[in-house]
């Protein structure tokens, strides 16, 4: 009599097991800081965005005789951000009007990642 030999073993699905807990421990962590990645890079692509306008504001400006930054990037309120109190409107034809921005004084800014970030008229910088 022949006895069918056929499947796995115990010891053969508890080592799958095994390698597949270890995969799953050193790859989660990787997975648990999504949210403030996103946020920081969500925040330097607007930082971007800014800088971008910032220098195309400029260059409309010497195309039009006058080579100057921008005196004030927007006429936005000292709070956050949003649909009636957009940011960056000087220089941004789609200004930011949520994700997390805040204006902290006439200059200064706050990104969603907590990041601050000041404007100087002189010479155009966004840092």
């Amino acid at each position: 009599m022949r006895q069918n030999t056929s499947g796995f073993t115990l010891i053969e699905l508890i080592m799958v097991v095994v390698i597949l807990a270890i995969l799953a421990v050193v790859a989660l962590p990787k997975y648990f800081d999504l949210q403030s990645q996103a946020q920081a890079s969500s925040e330097q692509g607007a930082v971007g965005g800014v800088r971008a306008g910032i220098q195309t504001f400029y260059g409309n400006a010497c195309a039009n005789g006058t080579c100057a930054y921008p005196a004030a990037l927007d006429a936005a309120n000292v709070a956050a951000c949003s649909a009636s109190n957009p940011c960056f409107t000087n220089i941004m034809s789609q200004s930011i009007t949520s994700s997390g921005w805040t204006k902290a004084s006439a200059t200064t800014y706050t990104g969603p990642a907590g990041t601050t970030y000041t404007y100087t008229a002189g010479t155009g910088t966004f840092q």
